[in-house]
């Protein structure tokens, strides 16, 4: 077989087969189907798409790409993954609540897409945190910390490493197909009991609308079923970005003020739903409780802690992360040029603005710098006067600020305090 066939039969509309599919993924994972042909696959699903049996193929045959893990812990074995969004940093919070509450959560994670941040960049921002251990260090941290927040190694479905990274490059990040089975391909091989999805949706997210929203929900729980993982979604509002930061370290610092300090807002209440449905999923009752009890009494902190330091960061990141994250060099305010309520945000311009700062890739090779973005970005409804600040700007050089600063302002809308949406709108099973 040559990956030339496989890519001539989604030009001509046709279905790969089963076969076809193993064999492009192996493909990808050992080197015979170069960069350039894994983009035109790409390219052809996204033009073309694939039937359900494709879906699932793909997605099982990027799994089975490299190692499938197995666990024996004393608890379930759990997980959240997120469609991508922009100031998500919910999967810190997350993980070492859900931990806390005696689940154990081997949480493979990605990089930034297009606009949206990627946790393993947002983790990089914590100093000698390795986000690629090796399987025995990754092990261990589960088993003794609760969870460990990590890539995907060589060994944990390398088709999705390849495509993963051809997508963000070659405007093929938006197909319900590649996304489907890029999350499913490396939940399914961490080896887990339950899987919770967090479908975003709305201007901030790859799904603008609910009912692509909904399709991809309903695909990618099939599947997941398919392979044998308890699997649910829940569909969240990404109209605004969820944290009022958006870049990598800022995002950290938002997270730990939910851990360390209490602090209530979108950031927590969507961790707290989608720790009360994962805990459900894999078995565990009165699961929201259980979330609030072990983010106030400070045990998802220690649990944090436990893992940057068993990792290979800090050991006393939770203590004082305020110093031990680094900071931009240049600082400063966008005030608002009018009166009024913040009418609209376009998340994906925002997105954008801190990829332009460099706190994302727009080619492969690009380095992220881990201080850029934007903090206290204004929220929908908010009332303000003229001069009071919209957002603040984090850059590293000036001409970089006065870049961000009208793509900031292009981004956010004043004019009459629009309805506000639930944050969670749908839930699939």
């Amino acid at each position: 077989m040559q990956a030339s066939t496989v890519i001539a039969k989604l030009r001509r509309g046709e279905n790969p087969s089963a076969e076809d599919l193993r064999w492009f993924a192996a493909g990808l994972a050992d080197g015979r189907v170069s960069d350039a042909q894994g983009g035109a696959f790409a390219m052809g699903v996204c033009l073309r798409g694939l039937t359900d049996e494709g879906r699932v193929a793909l997605t099982l045959a990027m799994r089975d790409s490299g190692h499938v893990m197995d666990w024996d812990l004393p608890g379930p074995v759990a997980d959240k993954h997120s469609t991508g969004g922009v100031g998500d940093c919910t999967s810190l919070v997350l993980a070492p609540a859900l931990a806390a509450c005696g689940a154990y959560v081997p949480m493979i994670s990605g990089r930034g897409l297009g606009h949206t941040g990627g946790t393993l960049d947002k983790l990089d921002a914590i100093p000698g945190y390795a986000t690629n251990p090796d399987e025995p260090r990754f092990r261990k941290v589960v088993a003794d910390a609760g969870c460990a927040i990590v890539g995907a190694s060589a060994e944990i479905a390398p088709a999705d490493r390849r495509l993963y990274a051809i997508r963000d490059v070659t405007a093929t990040v938006q197909s319900e197909e590649l996304i489907c089975a890029s999350i499913l391909s490396k939940k399914l091989a961490a080896g887990l009991d339950a899987l919770v999805l967090d479908v975003k949706v709305g201007s901030g997210a790859f799904m603008k609308t609910l009912d692509d929203a909904r399709a991809l929900s309903r695909a990618m729980v099939d599947t997941a079923n398919q392979a044998g993982c308890r699997t649910s979604v829940l569909m969240t509002g990404m109209d605004q970005p969820l944290a009022a930061s958006l870049g990598n370290a800022l995002e950290v610092d938002a997270a730990m003020r939910v851990l360390t300090e209490g602090e209530t807002g979108p950031l927590y209440d969507l961790s707290v739903a989608l720790g009360a449905e994962v805990l459900a999923s894999a078995g565990i009752a009165d699961g929201e409780a259980k979330i609030r009890a072990a983010i106030a009494d400070g045990s998802a902190a220690e649990r944090f802690g436990r893992m940057v330091h068993g990792l290979g960061g800090p050991h006393d990141f939770v203590e004082d992360w305020r110093s031990i994250l680094p900071e931009a060099p240049v600082i400063r305010e966008i005030p608002a040029l009018e009166a009024g309520h913040i009418a609209a945000i376009d998340g994906e311009a925002l997105g954008l603005a801190v990829v332009a700062l460099g706190g994302g890739r727009q080619v492969e090779t690009d380095k992220i710098d881990p201080v850029v973005g934007l903090s206290e970005v204004v929220r929908l409804g908010d009332k303000l006067e003229k001069g009071q600040p919209i957002a603040r700007i984090h850059a590293a050089r000036m001409e970089q600020a006065e870049e961000a600063e009208q793509a900031v302002r292009a981004a956010i809308t004043l004019g009459e305090a629009p309805a506000l949406p639930d944050l969670v709108r749908e839930r699939v099973a």
